[in-house]
C-alpha cells in the first residue's frame, strides 16, 4: 500500500523509540521515593482506560482464551515494571536504557536453555560482547540494588519476548495488551495495600502519561513490524539509547562516561551486526530448486 515502505516503518520506529523515552523521562522525573507499587496500579488502571475505546479489536467469544500464560506473563510485567522504577529513578537515564539492551541476548540465552536453539557464531559473539558490555557499565564497584533492578527489567523483558509464542494464534495486539493489564491488577492491588503508603496524587500524572506513552510506542511498533519483513527495519530500535543519551543530557543533566560509551557499544553494536546480517540475507535471491537457509 502507498506509504508503507521501509523508510516509513524505520521512522515509526525511531518516533516509537522516542515516544518510550517519555515514558521513561517520566519515570525518572518522579524521584525514587514514590510508592513503587500505588504507581503500578494505577498506571495498569489508566492502561485499562486508554484502551476502551478500541474494545472492538477485542475478541469476546475467546475472551479469556490462554489465560494461564497470559497470567504468567502479567506478573513477570509486574515485576518487571516495579526494577524499572527503581532503575529508572536511581540510575542515569542512558545507563538504564544500555541496560535494558540486554533484553534481546537474554532472549538468545533463553533460546539456547529452554528450546534447544543452535546459536551462529556471530550470536554467540552477540551474547558474549553483550555481558561483558553490562560488566563495563556497572563496573565491579558499580554494582547496586539499583543497576540489578535495570538487569531485572532486561530479565523481564526477554522472557516475555520468548512466551509469546506460548500465547494464542489470532489474538489482536488490544486484546494481548488488555488481558496482560486485567490479570495483573490483583496483584498490583494487594501489594499496593501491603506497601501501605499514603495516595500521592502526583502519580495521576506520571502514571497516565507513562501508560499512554508506551501504548504509542507498542502501537507504532505493531504497525512497522506489519508492514515491512522485521529484519528490514529491527536495527532502527536502537535508536532508543540515542534518545536516552539526548534526553538525560538535556533534562536531567547527565553526560555519558567512557565507560559507557564502550559497555554500551559492546551490547548494541552485536546487535546491529545481526539486524544487518538478516537484512542482507532476506534480499537474497531465492534460486528455484534451492531453499534459501
Amino acid at each position: 500500500m502507498p506509504g508503507r515502505t521501509i523508510n516509513s516503518a524505520i521512522w515509526l520506529l525511531v518516533v516509537g523509540n522516542a515516544l518510550a523515552l517519555v515514558s521513561d523521562a517520566l519515570i525518572k522525573w518522579q524521584g525514587a521515593e514514590v510508592p513503587i507499587f500505588q504507581f503500578i496500579f494505577v498506571r495498569t488502571l489508566c492502561a485499562m482506560a486508554i484502551l476502551l475505546p478500541l474494545m472492538s479489536m477485542i475478541d469476546r467469544q475467546r475472551l479469556f482464551a490462554g489465560w494461564r500464560m497470559h497470567l504468567v506473563r502479567a506478573h513477570i510485567s509486574l515485576m518487571g515494571i516495579a526494577c524499572m522504577v527503581v532503575a529508572l529513578g536511581t540510575l542515569p537515564l542512558a545507563t538504564a536504557n544500555a541496560l535494558f539492551y540486554a533484553a534481546p541476548i537474554l532472549v538468545m540465552v533463553i533460546a539456547v536453555v529452554f528450546f534447544n536453539e543452535k546459536l551462529t557464531p556471530l550470536s554467540l559473539f552477540a551474547v558474549i560482547s553483550g555481558f561483558i558490555g553490562i560488566l563495563v557499565i556497572l563496573r565491579p564497584v558499580a554494582f547496586s540494588w539499583s543497576s540489578l533492578s535495570a538487569i531485572g527489567v532486561a530479565c523481564s523483558l526477554a522472557i516475555n519476548i520468548v512466551l509469546i509464542r506460548k500465547l494464542p494464534g489470532g489474538q489482536s495486539m488490544v486484546h494481548t495488551l488488555q488481558l496482560t493489564h486485567l490479570l495483573m491488577l490483583p496483584a498490583a492491588f494487594l501489594l499496593m495495600m501491603w506497601e501501605n503508603e499514603p495516595f500521592d496524587w502526583t502519580i495521576l500524572f506520571t502514571a497516565f502519561g507513562s501508560a499512554f506513552f508506551i501504548l504509542c510506542y507498542n502501537f507504532t511498533v505493531l504497525m512497522a513490524y506489519r508492514w515491512v519483513a522485521a529484519n528490514e527495519v529491527t536495527s532502527a530500535e536502537y535508536t532508543g539509547l540515542l534518545w536516552a543519551l539526548l534526553g538525560g543530557w538535556v533534562f536531567f543533566d547527565e553526560a555519558p562516561d567512557l565507560w559507557f560509551i564502550i559497555g554500551s557499544s559492546m551490547i548494541v553494536v552485536p546487535l546491529l551486526l545481526i539486524g544487518l546480517k538478516e537484512r542482507k540475507r532476506a534480499k537474497l535471491p531465492v534460486r528455484q530448486g534451492s531453499v534459501t537457509p
